[in-house]
């Protein structure tokens, strides 16, 4: 039986994708290429604020109203709901600013993915709304291994070229842990 080399070549691209999907520790940066997010030496805003990336696009605007939560991650190399991404999140405050951080993408709106932004700040401490964060636990997304928490506060709106890299899978049992949290919050289906 004669081998079929691009059946071959294809399963070696989709297994490499996989196993980028897996690795730990975010991605670092090619020498002498811009990163989104990150500020460019001699460019930063005032007060260490890093302007926006997509400046020229615009930011569509924080989600507002009801969606449908999915967990649909496939090991294709693109952005899907129930993966910890990188992105640019825009400060809530003023959309031209904001930084790079891990978010928990969790269904669409349109061309938008959907996402939480997730902090390794314990909302669980007196004085802190705690209702709004859900405790996700640790992952690869975080190289310090640090616990994290999803806000379910506010509800970012992606375009999916705008994400910087894949960080993990969130496990189907976390999911639908920040997916209670969204029935709960905002009445999500």
């Amino acid at each position: 039986m004669p081998i079929n080399f691009r059946s071959l070549a294809n399963a070696i691209r989709t297994s490499v994708k996989v196993l980028q999907k897996l690795r730990s520790g975010p991605a670092a940066p090619v020498p002498g290429r811009a990163v989104p997010g990150r500020a460019v030496p001699g460019k930063a805003a005032p007060g260490g604020r890093q302007p926006s990336p997509a400046a020229a696009t615009g930011y569509p605007g924080d989600f507002q109203g009801v969606s449908v939560i999915r967990y649909a991650p496939q090991p294709d190399g693109s952005p899907d709901p129930g993966e910890i991404v990188w992105a640019w999140v825009p400060y809530e405050e003023d959309h031209s600013q904001g930084k790079d951080r891990p978010v928990l993408l969790i269904g669409h709106n349109g061309g938008y993915l959907l996402g939480l932004m997730l902090t390794s700040v314990d909302h669980d401490q007196p004085g802190h709304r705690s209702g709004d964060y859900v405790d996700i636990g640790t992952g690869a997304w975080d190289r310090q291994r640090r616990p994290s928490e999803a806000n379910l506060g506010r509800i970012l709106q992606l375009s999916p070229d705008s994400i910087r890299r894949e960080g993990a899978v969130l496990d189907r049992n976390r999911f639908d842990l920040v997916s209670d949290g969204l029935r709960r919050r905002h009445g999500w289906k």
